[in-house]
């Protein structure tokens, strides 16, 4: 993992929870879990103040930071998206969005594309995506009021359930993200076992979840959380998302532990 990841994810599990700010010092004390530096550290958080994630200010002779107001909103959207599961009932309806991008954007265009599958919507075909959910607000509220991209949507129905699925196939590589949450479920099932049977120590506990955190949420980003009409038989994604929720509550106790003991050895 490298050290911009791992400051995200303990923001985004702990830290943005126990206060506005966390000093710098405390920072060093939860990355050495990890064998990051303290000159490592420094090097990070200064960049990723420069890069607008953080807002740093000085404290005697100390530097704090926190989270930006967009920062805590990107980390918000993670979250919802990492820990939660579509469960609704499928009417059936596509939603379908047409976007028209100048070839002198391409990074606009590869942003939106980006975004556009993390909120589930597939290819349909270079510039039409479809998504089983309304996700238009928050298309539009990312890219709304960019005024060199035009943006289109609508709704529509195949007709049939067997031609719903020929659309599935075409948008999404389903089969090839099923072997990898196949091969999730291989490798941690008996990790499972083993923390029921004996919890690691706190600062184990904290890197083990921070690297599970790590390993799945590259998931979200190439699950569109279809319904489970669409989904073939035996798909293993929703036994994956319940084995990573009981890993993440097993090592959550010994985590927290590890996070309070640094931040209270840190800030004396």
């Amino acid at each position: 993992m490298k050290a911009r990841s791992i400051v995200f994810d303990l923001f985004g599990d702990y830290l943005r929870y126990r206060g506005d700010e966390v000093r710098l010092r405390t920072l060093v004390g939860l990355l050495a879990h990890f064998d990051v530096t303290e000159s490592t550290t420094r090097v990070v958080m200064g960049r990723l103040r420069k890069e607008g994630w953080f807002e740093a200010r000085t404290i005697g002779r100390e530097t704090a930071y926190a989270l930006t107001a967009e920062s805590r909103a990107t980390l918000d959207e993670g979250r919802a998206r990492i820990f939660g599961r579509n469960v609704e009932a499928w009417d059936g309806t596509w939603h379908m969005a047409i976007y028209t991008v100048p070839e002198s954007s391409r990074e606009l265009r590869d942003t939106l594309r980006k975004q556009l599958a993390w909120l589930g919507y597939g290819p349909l075909a270079s510039s039409t995506w479809i998504s089983s959910r309304d996700q238009e607000s928050h298309v539009l509220e990312r890219f709304g009021d960019d005024k060199e991209l035009q943006l289109d949507f609508f709704t529509c129905q195949s007709g049939s359930r067997v031609r719903d699925r020929e659309l599935v196939e075409r948008c999404w590589d389903l089969e090839g993200l099923g072997r990898d949450y196949a091969d999730f479920l291989a490798r941690h099932r008996t990790t499972a076992a083993a923390l029921r049977a004996e919890p690691l120590s706190p600062e184990a506990a904290l890197v083990a979840r921070t690297r599970l955190i790590h390993e799945y949420r590259k998931f979200p980003f190439r699950d569109p959380d279809l319904p489970s009409e669409l989904l073939p038989a035996s798909w293993p994604g929703a036994a994956a998302y319940d084995l990573f929720m009981e890993l993440h509550g097993l090592l959550g106790p010994g985590a927290e532990e590890a996070v309070d003991a640094t931040i209270a050895s840190t800030t004396k």
